[in-house]
């Protein structure tokens, strides 16, 4: 749309409240609320950045909703920026990819670290660092010996397992604990999690102490390190997270921003204490700049990402007493919204108050080391945090049932529920089947046909001829995603400058790798399927029915390799007999 088009539409629209859309076919680019819904489009007749002018430009059409306030213009906003995520707002994305703490619904509960807790289940967090969680959930085990087994194997035992012979459980299975004592281990291990760090630390610490008068060396120093996991589990800030005399549920929030990638730390406490915390990953808006609500604003500072925030998320959950900031949002209906629903909304100076909000800061901001592979892996591809990576392999039999794989990984953690998978042209040409695969998924996300964000980064399986055929596919498409390739003889890291060999321990190469393989492993599970659905020579041998023949291409691979078989080697696959051995070799 030029500037004469907006006034033109700008003219036909109400002064009312209400909420606009700029619009290309059917995908939404951006959601903005107004006050007066005539003034605000007509002001991006002429924009005040680069940015935003590219996003008129590209819009065909703006369509309008009236609402009877300004409020419910702002919770109408939120909505359609989390179902739509339209490209050109601050998004914030679900964290259920991170880690929780789940105790079952059960008579006798079970501990485990999962994304989906079961019904009824008592679920603690989530959580940004899963390896801290699972090293807690060793300690946890190791000290109160909680099962970890599943309903199924818990049932009807007349024997311990393995884990009580290795002592990380109490056997309740076969009565070698009695329910109220492993009751009351349940109920410590909990108070741990809602904030009690002595009742896991403080018996680590004594048997640290013993194993070190013991000259246990080695023993004491993987304590020691346990106990330093423990300890930093709950995170910094000593006294300033307890006041018992608070009985208020309060939030505690804080934004960092970094590239076109924001985070938000959320504390939460309940009766003075701190009973959970949690990273959020938003999407910021694209581009280097924007006008945002309020001309001239920039909407990716941490004030407009706590403005985004603040609305998307309370815009579905219930509402705390009070919520600490680290700034003011740039919004001020945001405040005026959350205090019109009885949220006391103030950002603190001095006191517990002022070091829980430097608390949630410390948290918005941990990135890099070790500790966060992401961060590591986006600095040195020198490119903003990849949170989202999808990674792409092809799999066929000699140019026969050719099929492509798209995995996803949020956070350095696989979500399966991103996974994609497609049947492409058949032809014994990786380069041209991976630029197929590419081109695929570029068009789809162009057209508004993928329900997924679009990936900060993506991950070839290949050396530079399969990168060199991705990237002709984002030129061909116009998709500006980065993108490197993962050869596998030495690990190789392709990037469009270059070939870098990375250290082996380095985390970074870790995460590539564990999505290159998921990437192979998905691509081959469905290239098999394909393949056994095919149509061969096989289904005209007598005795051949369609399982012997999936055993058959499962053991050799292709009919090639079946014609190659010994008949010694055709009647090792089960439901192969001498005879139909004897048939086979005479028929292929």
């Amino acid at each position: 749309m030029d500037a004469d088009a907006v006034r033109e539409r700008a003219a036909d629209l109400p002064t009312e409240p209400g909420v606009y859309q700029f619009r290309v076919g059917e995908t939404t680019l951006y959601v903005g609320k107004a006050v007066d819904l005539r003034d605000r489009v007509r002001s991006y007749a002429d924009p005040r950045s680069g940015r935003i002018r590219g996003m008129v430009g590209r819009a065909d059409r703006i369509e309008f909703a009236v609402t009877d306030t300004e409020t419910q213009a702002l919770l109408l906003e939120a909505n359609l920026i989390k179902r739509l995520r339209p490209r050109y707002n601050v998004r914030l994305k679900d964290d259920k990819s991170y880690p929780l703490v789940a105790f079952s619904d059960h008579e006798v509960p079970r501990i485990e670290v999962t994304r989906d807790p079961e019904a009824g289940a008592v679920a603690y967090g989530p959580f940004t660092n899963k390896g801290r969680v699972d090293a807690v959930v060793k300690a946890i085990r190791d000290e109160y010996l909680l099962r970890g087994c599943s309903d199924h194997k818990y049932a009807n035992r007349d024997r311990p397992c393995l884990d009580y012979e290795m002592g990380i459980c109490s056997a309740p299975c076969t009565g070698e604990i009695d329910p109220e004592s492993y009751a009351e281990d349940v109920a410590a291990a909990r108070r741990f999690f809602e904030g009690e760090t002595g009742v896991l630390a403080d018996p680590l610490r004594r048997r640290m102490e013993a194993a070190a008068e013991a000259n246990e060396f080695e023993r004491a120093a993987n304590l020691r390190d346990r106990l330093e996991a423990v300890e930093a589990f709950h995170g910094e800030g000593g006294e300033a997270v307890s006041d018992r005399t608070d009985d208020r549920t309060v939030d505690v929030l804080a934004a960092a921003v970094e590239g076109d990638t924001a985070r938000v730390a959320r504390l939460h406490s309940e009766r003075g204490q701190l009973v959970d915390r949690s990273r959020h990953q938003l999407d910021a808006a694209a581009g280097d700049e924007d006008e945002g609500d309020h001309a001239g604003e920039d909407a990716n500072t941490p004030a407009a990402v706590l403005s985004a925030f603040l609305a998307q998320y309370y815009a579905e959950r219930e509402f705390p007493d009070a919520v600490l900031l680290a700034e003011h949002p740039s919004d001020p209906d945001v405040v005026d919204w959350l205090e019109a629903e009885g949220v006391s909304v103030h950002v603190p100076g001095a006191g517990r108050e002022a070091k829980l909000v430097e608390l949630a800061l410390k948290n918005a901001r941990k990135r890099g080391g070790r500790e966060d592979p992401v961060g590591a892996l986006g600095e040195r591809l020198g490119v903003s945090r990849p949170a989202r990576i999808e990674g792409f392999d092809v799999s066929h039999a000699q140019g026969t049932a050719v099929v492509g794989s798209d995995v996803c990984f949020a956070d350095g953690s696989a979500e399966t529920s991103g996974y994609r998978r497609k049947k492409l042209t058949d032809r014994n040409d990786d380069y041209a089947n991976m630029r197929e695969l590419v081109r695929w998924r570029a068009e789809r996300a162009l057209a508004g046909e993928d329900d997924r964000p679009d990936p900060d980064l993506l991950l070839i399986d290949g050396g530079e001829g399969q990168l060199g055929a991705a990237r002709d596919a984002l030129a061909e498409t116009g998709w500006d995603v980065p993108v490197v390739a993962l050869a596998k003889a030495e690990e190789l890291v392709v990037t469009p400058t270059g070939t870098q060999k990375w250290p082996d321990d380095a985390p970074e190469l870790h995460l590539l790798q564990r999505v290159r393989d998921e990437a192979h492993r998905f691509a081959v599970s469905y290239h098999q399927t394909v393949r056994d659905e095919v149509k061969t020579v096989l289904d005209d041998v007598p005795g051949v029915g369609p399982q012997t023949r999936r055993r058959l291409l499962r053991r050799f691979g292709s009919v090639e390799s079946v014609r190659d078989a010994s008949a010694d080697d055709l009647t090792d696959v089960d439901g192969i007999g001498d005879a139909t051995a004897q048939t086979l070799r005479e028929r292929l």
